[in-house]
């Protein structure tokens, strides 16, 4: 169940967040904003994967 919502979550990611991957974003130059939607991605891709 837990896994299923973070795959529904993560999709929606993929559609409404930036990809910085793609914009060639260098993170020592990234912004505290930048840097927390990372983080919010990476967390909810790990947790995906369980």
């Amino acid at each position: 169940m837990k896994t299923k919502l973070y795959k529904l979550i993560a999709k929606l990611n993929k559609v409404l967040l930036p990809s910085y991957s793609k914009q060639r974003l260098d993170l020592s130059k990234a912004s505290k904003l930048q840097m927390a939607l990372i983080g919010w991605r990476y967390f909810v891709t790990t947790n995906a994967l369980d």
